[in-house]
């Protein structure tokens, strides 16, 4: 099924041939869904510059996150606009209703990828004035990027409706829980070895924790592919509880 027609189907118009208002609806639907996609990217690679500027200790690239998130929050803007504007106007149905509501949803989660990145660049800046070279290379590269695989796989899964895909992005978050786990494990032993890395060691903790969140909103936006696609809330568990619970 291509993007076009997973969104759809349920709108405004109903059944039958499609009307020029109908048409239009649609057309403003797709150009929705390209600018959320286009957000995505935006906030992956400002994730990716983030975790390369620390690792690289590259002040220049840092400086690059803090300016570029502006796009991301004139995107989440543009987007909640779009969306509320084809709410009031179309009053559309079913899995037109539940896309436009998701997606003021998802373009929060993604300025909120953003913010994050931003986090990760200003402990890159810290840790450059502070001239101590340790770094668990390995762990914060992985964990970046599943984090960043994760939000690609969402969005994808988002403006698709692929339920199958969104469950499967949720279940990706286990395994950045574990290698965050990793992180402070490595993390600790530095300190243990040496305690002057202590203050190395905090922003550390920062940034897996903000590659944690990364992966936490990806797991959001998973879970509003399967409520797109399904029509059901699959958060908390809500689906596993009996009726009524």
């Amino acid at each position: 099924m291509s993007p076009e027609a997973a969104i759809g189907g349920g709108g405004a118009a109903g059944g039958g041939a499609r009307q020029p208002g109908f048409r239009h609806f649609h057309d403003q639907l797709d150009e929705l869904k390209q600018r959320l996609v286009a957000m995505s990217e935006r906030a992956e690679s400002l994730v990716d510059l983030a975790v390369d500027a620390l690792l690289t200790r590259d002040a220049g690239k840092a400086d690059a996150v803090l300016a570029g998130d502006h796009d991301v929050d004139t995107l989440e803007v543009e987007i909640e606009s779009m969306a509320v504007e084809l709410l009031a106007l179309q009053q559309p149905m079913a899995r037109d209703l539940r896309f436009l509501i998701s997606a003021i949803k998802a373009s929060s989660d993604l300025e909120r990828v953003g913010d994050h990145a931003v986090n990760i660049a200003q402990s890159a800046h810290r840790l450059i004035a502070d001239r101590t070279n340790i770094t668990p290379d390995v762990t914060i590269e992985v964990m970046a990027r599943r984090a960043r695989q994760m939000l690609g796989q969402a969005i994808d899964a988002f403006v698709r409706a692929d339920g199958g895909l969104g469950r499967a992005v949720c279940l990706m978050d286990d395994e950045v829980d574990k290698l965050n786990d990793e992180l402070y494990r490595v993390v600790v032993t530095h300190i243990l070895e040496n305690p002057k890395t202590i203050s190395v060691a905090l922003e550390l903790f920062l940034v897996g924790r903000n590659l944690e969140r990364v992966a936490d909103l990806s797991t959001n936006i998973g879970e509003d592919a399967v409520y797109l696609a399904e029509g059901k809330q699959i958060k908390h568990h809500l689906e596993d509880r009996p009726h009524g619970a």
